[in-house]
């Protein structure tokens, strides 16, 4: 009996690393569908086909037994992200400032750590300081382009696309305020199918609304479409596995590593190369959120 629940475990771990592999891939297929079907015609495909995999596989996890809370709240929290996410990355103005938004994104690791001791009482010690200021670097350091940790480089490059950098950091404040939010409201409920389904629904409000391009699909925009569907649609069913399941701890931990592992996977699909300065940043990016973690790690 042991034996069969360590071997469960170490499957459950498995699955959960997996979702991070394919959290990874996400900001790479993200641009790679926006080229073909503009960024908001194919976020709302990208969107709507996951919602139809989780659908057919996880199910909506009956609504009804949803706290109000959780689902007003949360709901309203997790689509506004999801939409920031996809259309920052959709709207960069080439394959380098997709990769450099995905990058701003990946402050809500250190941000939700401020934000758990700021509102929910959790208890850190002194690296959280450190940990957090260096994340921030980080992201300076990858928006400074070629000069690296250059304050007028890394103005001006933001000045370039306000809007995709703004949507970014806007979305790694509402994810950390997800994450802050929810494991107080939830009560153990997992609404991710919902909540992928009101996304499709508000970014094809959008897109009938305001228009969003013409739906030009080739081979390889398909192909893209229905791995980034995959990618975050099972990398969220795939995470609750590990996280109910797994090892916590190791989870957490190979968590931190996912700016890195994003970077070059997006740099692979799209064939965009990066200066050494950007892997610095994304090197301290990572060792930031590492830092924050163990200031928090087995406190409460």
């Amino acid at each position: 009996m042991a034996r069969a629940a360590r071997t469960g475990a170490r499957r459950a771990t498995a699955t959960g690393l997996l979702a991070i592999v394919l959290w990874s891939s996400v900001v790479g297929l993200i641009r790679s569908v926006s080229l073909g079907l503009g960024a908001t015609g194919g976020a709302a495909m990208i969107y709507t086909v996951a919602s139809i995999l989780l659908l057919a596989t996880v199910g909506t996890g009956g609504i009804r037994t949803f706290p109000r809370r959780y689902l007003l709240l949360g709901g309203a929290l997790f689509v506004s992200y999801e939409v920031c996410l996809a259309l920052s990355i959709g709207y960069a103005a080439t394959d380098r400032q997709a990769i450099e938004v995905g990058m701003v994104n990946y402050l809500w690791p250190a941000l939700t750590m401020a934000f758990a001791i700021l509102f929910n009482g959790q208890k850190s010690g002194p690296l959280i300081v450190p940990g957090f200021a260096l994340a921030l670097l980080g992201v300076c350091r990858v928006l400074g382009g070629e000069q690296g940790l250059d304050a007028a480089a890394m103005l001006a490059n933001v000045r370039t696309n306000p809007l995709s950098y703004g949507l970014a950091f806007a979305g790694a404040l509402i994810w950390s305020t997800y994450c802050t939010v929810t494991a107080r409201i939830a009560e153990g409920r997992n609404g991710v199918t919902l909540f992928f389904m009101l996304t499709a629904l508000v970014l094809w409000s959008k897109y009938l609304a305001f228009g969003g391009g013409t739906l030009a699909f080739d081979t390889r925009t398909t192909i893209c479409l229905l791995l980034a569907a995959a990618a975050m649609g099972f990398g969220y069913a795939a995470w609750n596995v590990g996280i109910l399941h797994g090892n916590v701890t190791v989870l957490a931990g190979a968590s931190y590593f996912i700016p890195v592992l994003s970077a070059a996977l997006a740099a692979l699909v799209l064939g965009a190369p990066l200066p050494p300065a950007f892997w610095q940043g994304a090197a301290m990016v990572c060792a930031g959120s590492i830092l924050c973690w163990l200031a928090t790690r087995g406190r409460r």
